[in-house]
């Protein structure tokens, strides 16, 4: 059983039982205070990564929830609270939502906010109607990362790789309960949200692609291999895939290389939100990297308006970087995962010569060695990096 860090413990009340510290306020609420000032603030994100939490954390806010059968009658007949903030959750579950929300935001009295939050991809989820276009802003809502617990020594983040990054598991401070939540957390957004959101008429062997999915994580997904595997169509994959992307269960990291790098640009590699449901600690370490970095890339586009991309690199000689993150198109961040300490990889020394102006990364999860090689490339224990992002 993995030991949860003293450094995140505290007792329970009346009670010699150790939990984990969470953070006092998730990352994203300054933003979302900003950003209901001038326009309606959309959180979307996995389900059961807080989302809840923090919209009912806002002053004068008053709560409906599609899924509650009294909520949505109020909803549909435009009762809403008598309060300054008004939290609409899941409503994207509803077909004509779009529709509504324009209706409540035009029609709106002054100094009135709308906080819709929502567990799928709600610039996606349109189902048809006016364009709310300039009338929102889209926030997207990770679980827990390093930077965020303010994790300070490598026992901390071997509890997070062990527990994952969703406030109930992690919180928990259980193997066995974060293993449980895990698993049903995966039926929930199977058996629910593909029903409720999605058309799939084989659903048996969609959870067959979900349960495959983790085992190849850290290499190309190749969709050919998959179709043979559980004899579906290429055409079915891709669609099922991006349903599973819409609900945030995986990400797909497509390739980066311009044709002078003679780099393999067809098949993305894919990582998942909860990182606990991958084997072996090496691809689970990478997951854990991967779901840090796209929580930093998501906050800098929508809370600083940058454009970023994470990518990953592989040529037809073999070389490889695990992550790329590009801005305007350019490397500006070159991120490769060992397991334990080591010298610089090659494929790390190649790009980073290619593109010297990129911040280059070596991190490792066991050991405390840290250097910096002559060309620039940093190598060090994994906190020393994930710290710094978000």
């Amino acid at each position: 059983m993995q030991k949860i860090p003293w450094t995140f413990l505290r007792p329970r009340k009346n009670s010699r039982t150790l939990v984990p510290v969470p953070p006092t306020a998730r990352y994203l609420r300054p933003q979302v205070l900003e950003d209901l000032r001038t326009r309606m603030a959309f959180v979307a994100g996995p389900r059961q990564v807080g989302k809840t939490t923090l919209a009912r954390s806002l002053p004068g806010g008053g709560y409906l929830n599609w899924d509650v059968p009294a909520h949505r009658e109020r909803i549909l007949r435009a009762e809403m609270p008598d309060t300054r903030l008004w939290i609409l959750d899941e409503i994207h579950r509803y077909r004509g939502w779009r529709n509504l929300l324009k209706g409540l935001w035009d029609g709106r009295r002054k100094g009135q906010r709308i906080l819709v939050t929502g567990s799928a991809r709600l610039d996606l989820y349109r189902f048809g109607g006016d364009s709310l276009q300039g009338r929102y802003h889209l926030l997207r809502l990770h679980p827990f990362s390093a930077a965020e617990l303010k994790m300070e020594s490598p026992a901390d983040l071997r509890s997070l790789l062990a527990l994952g990054g969703f406030p109930e598991p992690f919180l928990g401070g259980s193997e066995a309960r974060a293993r449980r939540w895990s698993r049903a957390h995966r039926n929930l957004l199977l058996r629910e949200d593909v029903r409720d959101l999605e058309r799939v008429d084989d659903l048996g062997r969609l959870e067959l692609l979900a349960l495959s999915l983790p085992a190849r994580v850290g290499s190309p997904l190749s969709l050919h291999a998959l179709g043979e595997e559980l004899q579906v169509g290429r055409r079915v994959l891709e669609r099922w895939t991006g349903i599973l992307e819409r609900l945030y269960a995986i990400f797909r990291v497509p390739p980066f290389g311009p044709p002078r790098l003679r780099a393999v640009r067809k098949m993305p590699k894919h990582y998942h939100l909860d990182w606990t449901l991958v084997p072996g600690e090496g691809p689970r370490f990478e997951n854990l990297v991967a779901c840090h970095l796209l929580k930093w890339v998501h906050f800098e586009e929508d809370a600083k308006g940058r454009d970023l991309e994470l990518r990953h690199f592989r040529d037809d000689a073999g070389r490889e970087v695990d992550f790329v993150v590009l801005e305007g198109g350019k490397p500006v961040l070159l991120v490769e995962c060992k397991r334990s300490a080591g010298e610089v990889d090659g494929g790390l020394r190649y790009l980073h010569a290619r593109f010297p102006g990129a911040e280059a990364w070596q991190i490792h999860l066991e050991g405390e060695r840290e250097f910096v090689t002559p060309g620039g490339i940093h190598a060090a224990p994994a906190l020393r990096l994930l710290s710094r992002l978000v």
